[in-house]
């Protein structure tokens, strides 16, 4: 650079020029090395003097310009003698002071600072504070900045609207996330609330059945006999008369009005009761003889009950109901022969199978059914599906139930009115229709008394009773199998020992056989065997020790020899 203005000075004379520093826009500063103390500005517009230089000019009258290119248009301007590195003192020069720390007026005499005369015309360096001489120079016009002039000056960003989405979705999934941790703890205290429940169910079960730890099974069975006796009951017997076959089905209604629930409980006819005069009797005999409030007080004495009317429902009156109530839907567990059948092979009058449909007429035959060789259970059972069935089908209306009743024309039991029968039965089809209507076989012992099942079940959880059967020791009780091939001799045989003081056992019907059969287990009952025998005409010779059921003290099978009038 300085070999660069050392030609220039050969062109121009002795002025030879320095490079001092920059100014605020970065053109080049220079300074007259020699001559009569004059600082050269490079911008002034001093055409008149020929010291200005450019070695790059076309004329070497130009002064150099700040890029090199000695155009002339820029007005030149005089900086003082700027030293930036503090060397210009040896060459004779002022020292340049750009923050105002030199007094407007130098005292030693020096030549007062280019700076200050070209105050007017160049703007001040952006970021660094103005010369105090400026600020205390009121003749000075004031100075102006311009925006562009600071680096600070924000510009829009292109990316800003990326960042304010960010920000947006970084929000919008922090609350997806608080609202999952919401709905996680929800759940959390939904299911905690239900495992208590079930819980809570289950050991309440468990105290129910006994079945709890630490709790004895007397304290349970008594806690659940009291609760089972503290609930209101409404039960009434009904007995379906065979008009055609003959023989009787019996079953108790029963309305829990507590639970509201009900059942149908199925008697069998060999339950033992104790008629009026103390003697032993069976159900069936029963209801033959003493009638219905006879059979009644026998069988609250029996189960602890408190039964409220009889409903006696014959045969035809079943047929009747059912037609009235629109047929009736059971699942039937057999074919049923139409008893009206001239040919065997004909086809049944009731078809095996699920959910059949019948008619009042087959309804009865397949209530009253009973198949050679099979036990009476298997008949009431029967009976049972048909009485369910008609509940289903029957009206929940007690005024429109009344009027079904009614509509039977049957003569009932002076303990049971037609408005108390069609109110009873209308409740109990609304159980019937929501599921809550069940049937039970009350379990008998083959002697006819109750075993501790029944006791525990049906008697005390259904009926709320107490069994009270008759002492098995008070009489000898005598299984009858009617192997005579004459149905009615089973019922025959049962009259002749009940009244010679035994207890009628039924032990079903087998095949025919020519003698007859008294059999004995234990020795001690030879003696009642004998007289069994004696009871029932048979000869002496057929007695004889061997195997009978464990429920009877003496077994007998009826065979041809039998002769019924001999009793």
């Amino acid at each position: 650079m300085n070999d660069r203005y050392d030609a220039g000075a050969a062109d121009h004379g002795a002025d030879q020029y320095e490079l001092v520093g920059y100014d605020e826009y970065g053109r080049p500063v220079y300074r007259q090395v020699q001559g009569a103390q004059q600082t050269y500005d490079p911008y002034a517009q001093q055409h008149q003097q020929g010291y200005g230089y450019d070695p790059y000019a076309q004329t070497a009258q130009q002064p150099p310009s700040a890029y090199g290119y000695g155009t002339g248009a820029q007005p030149a301007t005089d900086y003082g003698s700027y030293d930036p590195y503090g060397t210009a003192t040896q060459q004779g020069g002022p020292a340049h002071d750009p923050y105002g720390r030199a007094t407007a007026a130098d005292a030693t005499g020096r030549q007062p600072r280019v700076a200050e005369q070209a105050a007017q015309q160049t703007a001040h360096i952006p970021q660094q504070a103005g010369p105090v001489h400026d600020q205390e120079t009121p003749d000075e016009p004031q100075r102006e900045y311009h925006t562009e002039q600071f680096a600070f000056v924000e510009e829009p960003d292109a990316n800003s609207e990326d960042v304010i989405d960010w920000l947006k979705f970084t929000e919008n999934r922090t609350e997806r996330r608080e609202e999952a941790r919401r709905r996680a703890r929800s759940r959390i205290v939904a299911l905690a609330v239900v495992l208590a429940l079930v819980a809570a169910g289950g050991v309440g079960w468990l105290w129910y059945a006994g079945k709890l730890p630490g709790v004895s099974s007397e304290d349970s069975k008594a806690g659940s006999a009291t609760a089972a006796g503290a609930q209101k009951r409404d039960v009434i017997v009904v007995h379906l008369h065979d008009t055609k076959g003959g023989g009787t089905s019996t079953a108790l209604l029963v309305d829990n009005t507590t639970t509201e629930r009900g059942t149908t409980v199925l008697l069998p006819n060999s339950l033992a009761l104790t008629s009026d005069d103390g003697t032993t009797t069976t159900l069936a005999k029963s209801v033959e003889d003493d009638g219905s409030d006879g059979t009644r007080d026998a069988l609250d004495t029996v189960l602890g009950t408190d039964i409220e009317g009889t409903w006696r429902l014959d045969t035809p009156y079943l047929q009747n109901l059912v037609d009235l109530v629109g047929n009736i839907d059971v699942d039937t567990d057999t074919d049923v022969p139409d008893p009206a059948a001239k040919k065997k092979g004909e086809a049944p009058l009731v078809n095996k199978g699920p959910d059949q449909t019948l008619s009042g007429k087959m309804a009865v035959a397949y209530a009253t059914y009973r198949a050679p060789g099979e036990a009476q259970n298997a008949q009431l059972e029967r009976f049972g599906q048909v009485m369910q069935g008609v509940l289903r089908k029957m009206s929940s209306d007690p005024k429109a139930a009344t009027t079904t009743i009614q509509t039977l024309a049957q003569i009932l039991d002076p303990s049971l009115t037609d408005n108390d029968l069609g109110t009873f039965l209308a409740g109990l089809s609304d159980l019937a229709k929501g599921g809550d209507l069940k049937t039970d076989l009350l379990p008998v012992r083959n002697d006819g008394t109750l075993s501790a099942q029944a006791s525990a079940g049906v008697v005390k959880n259904v009926l709320g009773g107490t069994a009270k059967s008759p002492d098995k020791d008070a009489a000898v009780s005598v299984s009858v199998q009617n192997a005579t091939g004459v149905e009615d001799n089973t019922e025959k045989a049962r009259v002749v020992l009940l009244n010679g003081g035994f207890t009628f056992l039924e032990g079903g019907t087998g095949t025919a056989r020519a003698t007859s059969r008294v059999v004995y287990a234990d020795a001690a009952d030879k003696a009642n065997a004998a007289e069994v025998a004696k009871t029932l005409g048979l000869p002496a010779g057929s007695v004889g020790k061997g195997k009978i059921s464990a429920s009877a003290d003496v077994s007998v099978v009826l065979g041809q020899d039998y002769k019924p009038s001999a009793g």
